[in-house]
């Protein structure tokens, strides 16, 4: 897995359990062509060939196009991307561990770049509210 950048910016972590297994969780998060049909936020996702590091993937959250690169793909255990959007450029990783038929689910990311340096407040917020979210869209995907 590629570490976020520790150093940057804007950077941000949060965790969750799902009353699912992480098989469950895993096929909610590696679907990306069906991320805009639970995550609210998200408009279009659309991976570009198959779900494997190096595969590319385009989509469009809270407005801003997004154009992505799988850096991990391990299947109910880990999925990372980078990517690149007004500037800046992103470090998302996603970790699942499966207890005792629950799942918990961390997720990071790091920004980082001159928009990121000049707006960091405003994205530091921007980015720990848009994280809580997406995962509490997770959680209910796979409780559904």
């Amino acid at each position: 897995m590629k570490s976020i950048n520790n150093n940057a910016p804007v950077k941000c972590s949060k965790t969750i359990t799902i009353s699912a297994n992480s098989k469950k969780v895993w096929e909610a998060l590696a679907n990306i062509n069906n991320w805009d049909n639970w995550q609210i936020d998200i408009s279009k996702s659309k991976l570009n060939g198959e779900l494997k590091p190096n595969s590319t993937f385009d989509w469009k959250s809270g407005g801003a196009k997004i154009h992505s690169t799988l850096h991990t793909v391990k299947p109910c255990i880990e999925l990372g991307w980078t990517g690149k959007t007004f500037g800046m450029f992103a470090i998302h990783n996603w970790n699942i561990t499966e207890k005792d038929g629950k799942t918990e689910v961390n997720v990071e990311e790091s920004l980082e770049g001159l928009f990121a340096k000049l707006l960091k407040n405003m994205l530091n917020k921007d980015l720990e509210k848009r994280m809580q979210n997406w995962l509490y869209l997770l959680k209910q995907e796979c409780e559904k």
